[in-house]
């Protein structure tokens, strides 16, 4: 929120985990209207031209994957609640989880490729969806075939690129 009479500036930041810990983000710009309202972010349509926007990030690249988990478990109450459906209805977080940070990754950067996740209905019928805290496990669930992409197609980054540094990681 922006106040010009009393100059002040109010950033809000977002909660998310990486590497089974959670951290708090800044969401600034991003490429699509879309996520740059779910991410309270400025519109940038100039960093659709980055050429990592497709890709999965590489060592030395300036871009990671942000996993954004669409169809997780949702209610207040659940501990396991996540994703955007659940953001959406509850009004808190989608607790998005990042790729790497700072004190962890040399290469870091604030660029994040999204890497949108949806369960399967096999997997809600099982009842493996659950809250997950690291890239590593979406990965896995990725492999065993319970997440896809927005498409239905492997669970991969499709062109939105958020720029959303770390501020804060809690330990």
């Amino acid at each position: 929120a922006i106040c010009p009479r009393d100059e002040t500036v109010t950033l809000s930041l977002t909660l998310g985990f990486t590497f089974d810990k959670p951290i708090q983000y800044l969401s600034t710009e991003a490429n699509n209207p879309l996520v740059a309202a779910l991410e309270n972010a400025t519109f940038a349509p100039a960093l659709e031209d980055l050429p990592f926007a497709l890709e999965d990030a590489s060592p030395g690249e300036s871009a990671e994957r942000i996993v954004v988990v669409v169809n997780g478990p949702t209610g207040l109450d659940n501990p396991h609640r996540q994703g955007l459906v659940s953001a959406l209805t509850d009004g808190r977080g989608p607790l998005n989880i990042l790729g790497g940070i700072p004190t962890i990754n040399l290469d870091y950067s604030p660029m994040w490729r999204v890497f949108p996740a949806v369960w399967t209905d096999e997997a809600i019928k099982k009842g493996y969806r659950y809250r997950m805290t690291s890239a590593l496990q979406a990965a896995e669930m990725s492999t065993r075939g319970f997440l896809k992409s927005l498409d239905g197609g492997d669970f991969r980054a499709v062109g939105f690129v958020v720029n959303c540094p770390v501020v804060y990681r809690i330990n």
